[in-house]
């Protein structure tokens, strides 16, 4: 994810990005330019007919279209936040888990419930990634990440496990029910949050919709040169060229954010989220 200051305006605008809408999508915009100056040449230079202005109609649907980009936008960043909102609580449910650890378990077990915290964070991030994540594990005494290598959905082994080890220190009448219960709601939310990061990777927008979104955005940019001609001339190239360059621009944005668990630019820094758990639970077990 791109660290940036909002307030930067000017250092904003001027600043180019490989993710930047403008370096995606300039193929296309010279595509479009020698299309729109070769219908220029053609009708003004060749065969020298001026076509009536066809703006009121593109007008009305560009006010269509316009809607359709807000909601597809608008829905995509939904995703983004609530994947966010996601990570931010496997953030919190790890600390309160190890601060209500610290004080119901021996300090031999620190280490081995501090590993298996911090590689359910990191198996997640490479499950959403679609990624390998036993080179990236974390061993301990007790645990060796081999042990899982056969196993297809790794978080939901590590949620295991940690029920697993809790459910034992029970058995074994080292936490008492009452103590098993107050730590209940972490134990499941584990599961809780690898489900809905699973609904949101594996449910983009629907086909259906994506499709019109750009056959609309196609089919409105390949026409407007003709609605332009007769007002603007050979302008109508970097005027058209900036309409498709405004309109592709939310749809690209949209297209990246709607899947936040990338190494794209404008996904989570789920990374920073994954070393924060580890330095905090951490610190919480060393103090």
């Amino acid at each position: 994810m791109v660290q940036y200051n909002p307030k930067e305006w000017f250092g904003l605008i001027f600043r180019f990005h490989k993710s930047d809408t403008f370096r995606i999508l300039l193929p296309a915009m010279i595509c479009l330019g020698v299309y729109s100056g070769f219908l220029c040449y053609i009708f003004l230079e060749v065969i020298d007919y001026k076509l009536k202005s066809s703006m009121v109609l593109h007008s009305l649907l560009g006010f269509v279209i316009s809607l359709l980009l807000v909601f597809r936008t608008n829905t995509a960043y939904d995703r983004w936040w609530e994947a966010r909102k996601l990570w931010g609580s496997l953030l919190n449910i790890s600390r309160n888990l190890a601060l209500k650890t610290k004080v119901y378990i021996p300090e031999a077990d620190y280490k081995y419930v501090r590993t298996l915290i911090v590689n359910f964070a990191i198996s997640l991030k490479l499950h959403l990634r679609k990624e390998s994540s036993l080179d990236k594990l974390q061993s301990t005494e007790g645990f060796d990440p081999q042990t899982i290598a056969t196993k297809k959905h790794i978080p939901n082994q590590f949620a295991l496990l940690i029920f697993n080890y809790y459910n034992q220190l029970y058995k074994s009448n080292k936490i008492s029910g009452n103590q098993l219960f107050l730590i209940k709601d972490e134990l499941t939310a584990f599961t809780d949050i690898t489900g809905a990061c699973e609904r949101i990777k594996n449910s983009p927008i629907p086909f259906s919709y994506s499709l019109f979104i750009k056959k609309f955005i196609f089919v409105y940019t390949m026409t407007l040169p003709f609605g332009l001609m007769s007002d603007f001339g050979y302008w109508l190239i970097p005027l058209s060229m900036f309409v498709f360059y405004a309109l592709t621009s939310l749809e690209v944005i949209a297209q990246e954010i709607e899947d936040p668990f990338g190494r794209d630019s404008n996904d989570l820094p789920t990374d920073g989220i994954t070393n924060n758990i580890e330095i905090s639970i951490t610190e919480i077990f060393e103090s």
